[in-house]
């Protein structure tokens, strides 16, 4: 790895960017993922407890919050049987503490964000599309060859998470083969967590070296017990009237339903309305275009503003994933009753406006202009519409 800088970064900035809220310290906490929990428990009674983990499922459904409690478990200690028998931590223990303000030493969370705080100049200055081999050597293969620092007694001595795992897959695929050996021979005590929305981006080498752990979307009355006990524990508001749009926008999803309430995404649903209105009954609001460009454009600077060391363009990406998540969510319900009525060209319609939006999304990911994407995908609504 390259090690020439044009800047200094200091130890102290290149620590792990992670979720603003505290960590989830506690399994039972976890929400609508029973059977992955179950999963884990049984393997640590097992006392056979394997060193690498794949945690697959579907975008914002639990899998890092399932990990922060998984190593919570794994670091703390003083971790003994409740009356059930079950082991579990104490709340207010100094590892849950230390988890809760995301300052466990043992604890290591590799995100692609950490890019704008590696080592190695281009790495720096990288757009932030995928996890560089730099961000793996500096944060997990380095880091694991040393010693833990957690006290003994502890189940594991060093957690990595490597979450959006699937994005180690760019190029020649060097960041999964230089990972290869951490994962065949990890030091003792070394335990390794892929979390991923693809599982199919890893390699087979990398998945035949892991245990799996499936994740699904969460069910709506898992989802209603999500937002009460977000409402009141974290005071997160949701304005009267809005739970059905953002459990519909969620899609079984807290962290989607998360981001829709922390980053104004629920204004979305007030100004596409009546463009979404117009499509459904047949009519095309030429309007819609610009409007949706312009809600993409401003979540994206808004997201930069809030993260200087984001990267502007993933920012777009995430803000344009946003809109076609919302737009084809749309497009199925309506293709839902269309299919329940019978009607075979609603069928058409509502199939060809989410063949659209894939199309639109590939073509961005494909880096075509954003407003041209969104141009070609409002032309074939307006085609439909006719």
């Amino acid at each position: 790895m390259a090690k020439a800088r044009t800047q200094t970064v200091k130890l102290e900035e290149r620590k792990p960017v992670g979720p603003s809220g505290p960590a989830c310290v506690d399994l039972d906490r976890v929400i609508g993922q029973d059977r992955a929990v179950s999963q884990l428990r049984s393997a640590i009674e097992s006392g056979r407890l394997h060193h690498a983990w794949i945690f697959a499922g579907p975008p914002g459904v639990g899998k890092r919050t399932t990990a922060e409690a998984f190593a919570t478990l794994l670091l703390d200690p003083d971790a003994a049987p409740d009356l059930t028998g079950r082991l579990t931590v104490d709340p207010e223990g100094h590892t849950a503490r230390l988890m809760r303000a995301r300052t466990h030493p043992d604890y290591h969370l590799i995100t692609k964000e950490l890019a704008a705080y590696s080592e190695d100049d281009s790495t720096r200055r990288s757009k932030q599309r995928n996890i560089p081999l730099a961000v793996l050597q500096e944060y997990l293969i380095e880091p694991a060859q040393l010693a833990g620092s957690g006290r003994s007694g502890a189940i594991a001595s060093k957690v990595f998470v490597v979450d959006e795992a699937e994005l180690m897959r760019s190029g020649s695929n060097e960041g999964q083969n230089a990972m290869l050996k951490t994962l065949e021979e990890p030091p003792p005590g070394t335990i390794i967590i892929l979390v991923t929305a693809r599982e199919e981006a890893l390699l087979p080498t990398i998945r035949s070296r892991c245990q799996r752990v499936r994740f699904d979307a969460l069910s709506e009355g898992a989802m209603q017990e999500w937002l009460d006990r977000t409402e009141g524990e974290e005071r997160l508001e949701v304005r009267p009237g809005s739970r059905p749009w953002l459990l519909e926008f969620a899609a079984g999803s807290p962290g989607r339903a998360r981001t829709a309430i922390e980053t104004g995404l629920l204004d979305w649903e007030g100004e596409l309305r009546p463009f979404l209105s117009a499509i459904e009954r047949g009519r095309y609001d030429p309007d819609f275009s610009a409007t949706l460009s312009k809600l993409v454009g401003s979540w994206a600077e808004d997201w930069v503003k809030a993260r200087p060391q984001a990267s502007k363009e993933a920012a777009n990406h995430a803000a344009a994933g946003h809109a076609f998540h919302l737009l084809a969510q749309r497009m199925r319900r309506l293709l839902v009753d269309a299919s329940e009525a019978g009607d075979a060209d609603a069928i058409e319609r509502w199939s060809d406006a989410i063949e659209a939006i894939a199309d639109a999304e590939r073509e961005i990911n494909a880096n075509v202009q954003m407003a041209l994407a969104l141009e070609h995908m409002s032309a074939r609504f307006a085609s439909a519409a006719d």
